[in-house]
């Protein structure tokens, strides 16, 4: 094993922070060092938070980390944010957001850009969490950048996607969408000291009982105040209850099966140099070749001939 990886391994956090540079700079020697943590990986709980911009999700995940370090757990911390048009870094830097935590050696945090990556994630998240469970730390947390119904790549990577919902911006209307709806195993809405939180709480629970077919888990609804450390011990509890059913158990597969997926995709395109996609595109537009004939062309440049038959 290299001296990165065991120090990592050790909890040197130094060592993390320049692993988690290489990851997240796709660096060539990111590969050979996830192979070698991967064994380390599995025993984190990989909680994800995710929901509509304004709904609180930063100061929701600072009151979950703190409840964490009350009761002893280490805490690893994904902050997922749009892209600055000018520097390629993350705009908000949700390190400024967590100060509390900013020199406890219990917490690592870490703001990643999206980089232009749909789906309410940076293209390394999950590279970056398996890093950090390699690391030893108890629970990740991963908040996504705000996101609508249909931006749930987070249901692929956590072991339980929590859903942050808020009274009075339109979130009653957003729970009658499928996608951000399906991927919920725990509900939250936060702000619940505003008006129309019960109101919204029933809307939820009703839209459950309705699009729900039978299973073992029914996704809880939990009121928090975040700001006020409200509700947070519930949330956690819920997450951890659905962490122990056999229905996310069954779903490892599946998901990994998604990630391998992914996985290829980035490989293959990584491969094919831009400049060359760029022409072939315009000859695409221009009609002058067909994007069947293409893709086939450069499938057959990047895939070998023994792994087509």
């Amino acid at each position: 094993m290299s001296e990165l990886a065991e120090r990592v391994i050790s909890g040197d956090a130094r060592a993390l922070a320049r692993a988690a540079s290489i990851v997240e700079n796709r660096r060539h020697e990111a590969d050979s060092l996830l192979r070698e943590l991967f064994p380390r990986t599995g025993r984190a709980l990989v909680l994800g938070v995710t929901g509509a911009p304004g709904s609180g999700k930063s100061t929701l995940v600072d009151a979950l980390a703190s409840e964490l370090r009350r009761e002893g757990k280490t805490v690893g911390i994904l902050a997922v944010d749009p892209t600055s048009p000018f520097s390629g870094g993350a705009i908000l830097g949700d390190r400024i957001r967590m100060q509390a935590h900013y020199a406890d050696p219990g917490v690592f945090i870490r703001s990643m850009a999206t980089r232009g990556w749909l789906g309410g994630l940076a293209r390394a998240t999950t590279d970056m969490t398996l890093l950090l469970d390699a690391a030893g730390f108890d629970v990740i947390l991963i908040e996504t950048v705000g996101v609508g119904q249909d931006e749930v790549d987070i249901a692929r990577l956590a072991d339980v996607t929590m859903v942050v919902l808020v009274p009075g911006t339109g979130d009653d209307v957003q729970t009658i969408k499928a996608g951000i709806m399906e991927i919920a195993d725990v509900f939250v809405i936060n702000k619940a000291d505003l008006p129309g939180a019960q109101k919204l709480e029933r809307e939820v629970k009703a839209n459950l009982k309705l699009s729900q077919g039978p299973q073992d888990w029914m996704p809880p609804v939990v009121m928090t105040v975040a700001t006020e450390r409200s509700g947070i011990a519930e949330a956690l509890a819920a997450a951890r209850s659905y962490q122990k059913t056999s229905v996310r158990r069954a779903r490892s597969p599946d998901l990994w099966r998604l990630r391998l997926r992914e996985m290829l995709r980035e490989r293959v395109l990584e491969r094919l140099p831009l400049d060359e996609l760029d022409r072939a595109a315009a000859d695409v537009a221009e009609r002058r070749r067909d994007p069947y004939a293409v893709v086939q062309e450069l499938l057959e440049r990047v895939v070998p001939v023994d792994l087509r038959h």
